[in-house]
């Protein structure tokens, strides 16, 4: 019988001033991978900051820390990168963000984008993303924070699934792991400055 996640409990304490959600594929045949980067951004903040993700009630790995005063918390869905939007939706509950989804961060593989990177916007359209339609249609709006880092386009348009699943070659690993980096910064200067001017710095 398959694992089935508990369901989530409101938190009832202090909501959280920044919620960064890396969007990926769980299991070790995906690390590395071009679609979970922004995975790799959460697991960065959290080394960084001394914590370790672990298993949640939020179909997530999570982990907590404070920036001085500010509840700032990771999260990696482990519902694989289609069913994305099951662990936003019990995340946004549990950390009372449905009215704060300017801090409700995802970060996210991007075609689109060459690859190393980075753009930040809110909202917008999906680009066929099967994490971000996942997620805008459980929180029935795409008006969240997006942190998108670049991975390039695939040699043809059929290819994209197994494109974004291979791991790269050693030039673009090196981009997506200074776009890892800047990313994470970002996700972090959202807490003292609006998303505009982050954006001003970073895209």
């Amino acid at each position: 019988m398959p694992f089935r996640w508990p369901p989530a409990k409101k938190h009832t304490g202090t909501p959280a001033d920044l919620v960064v959600v890396g969007l990926g594929n769980p299991g070790d045949r995906y690390v590395g991978t071009r679609h979970n980067v922004g995975a790799e951004v959460v697991l960065l903040l959290a080394d960084r900051h001394g914590e370790r993700l672990r298993k949640s009630r939020e179909a997530a790995l999570t982990a907590e820390f404070r920036v001085d005063d500010r509840r700032v918390v990771l999260a990696f869905p482990q519902t694989f990168m289609n069913r994305s939007g099951e662990a936003a939706r019990s995340l946004v509950s549990r950390w009372s963000m449905d009215d704060r989804l300017d801090r409700f961060v995802v970060v996210h593989d991007e075609l689109d984008l060459s690859p190393g990177r980075i753009k930040l916007k809110c909202g917008g359209g999906l680009a066929g993303h099967n994490g971000l339609s996942s997620i805008k249609a459980h929180l029935r709006t795409a008006d969240f924070t997006r942190i998108r880092i670049g991975v390039g386009k695939p040699p043809n348009s059929s290819a994209g699934a197994d494109y974004v699943l291979k791991r790269p070659g050693r030039a673009d690993r090196e981009a997506l792991d200074g776009a890892v980096e800047r990313a994470a910064e970002a996700a972090l200067a959202l807490l003292d400055s609006p998303l505009d001017a982050v954006m001003n710095r970073f895209n």
